[in-house]
């Protein structure tokens, strides 16, 4: 019986030392609390403006931005659970589902449009905005904030303060943010060129420059 403890204690501790031998030789990845392992995930939730609404299927920002990590040679996998006319409400109340299905380490919140259209209070905005940042980085994802604006129609104050809602988000947050989606769509020289016919939702050669505003922001996330 002796004779056999002392086996195993000296099998147990050449097997300590070839653990210890390959940590200190870098065989064995030393994983940093809140990093991922593997590829990216990068969740996007949004409504009809990531939704691909009036485009052929595979056109819009979000398809494009899986073409784009591929040219990079981003190993990423993107999942839109974007939805045509979703609220904030909306996306907070689908978000804790989504995060356990996919398990995601990056995401992009594109939500606040349709709020603003039902003349919502920015403060809801920004609570439901908050809630779903904060859920998101408990999962451990980094987080991506798309800003928005109002015509200014909306008024002076109401734009300003709408505006505010994702800035302040962000900062608060710790997440990168995007500060207008539609920026050189909504205020080029030839807006009136660059959307559908409802003047709400861009045209496909729009989405590119959509894209191109949302990129710059979420590669130094990726590295």
């Amino acid at each position: 019986m002796k004779d056999g403890v002392l086996l195993w204690l000296r099998r147990r501790a050449h097997c300590s030392v070839i653990v210890i031998a390959a940590a200190v030789a870098g065989v064995m990845p030393v994983r940093a609390v809140g990093a991922s392992a593997g590829p990216a995930l990068i969740l996007v939730v949004g409504d009809s403006l990531s939704a691909e609404y009036g485009l052929a299927r595979g056109s819009g920002w979000v398809a494009l931005l899986e073409q784009r990590l591929a040219q990079e040679n981003i190993v990423a996998t993107v999942v839109n659970a974007s939805i045509s006319g979703d609220t904030t409400s909306g996306g907070r109340s689908r978000l804790p589902a989504l995060l356990a299905l996919h398990r995601p380490t990056h995401v992009i919140l594109e939500l606040g449009g349709n709020d603003a259209l039902r003349g919502l209070a920015p403060a809801q905005t920004q609570a439901n905005l908050t809630a779903m940042a904060r859920a998101a980085k408990a999962g451990g994802a980094r987080v991506v904030v798309v800003g928005m604006q109002v015509p200014p129609n909306y008024g002076r104050k109401y734009s300003a303060d709408f505006e505010a809602v994702f800035v302040s988000v962000a900062r608060n947050e710790g997440a990168a943010l995007v500060p207008f989606l539609l920026k050189g769509v909504a205020d080029s020289p030839d807006a009136d060129a660059m959307f559908q016919p409802d003047r709400i939702h861009p045209k496909q050669a729009a989405h590119l420059v959509m894209l191109g505003n949302v990129w710059p922001v979420l590669r130094p996330l990726l590295r």
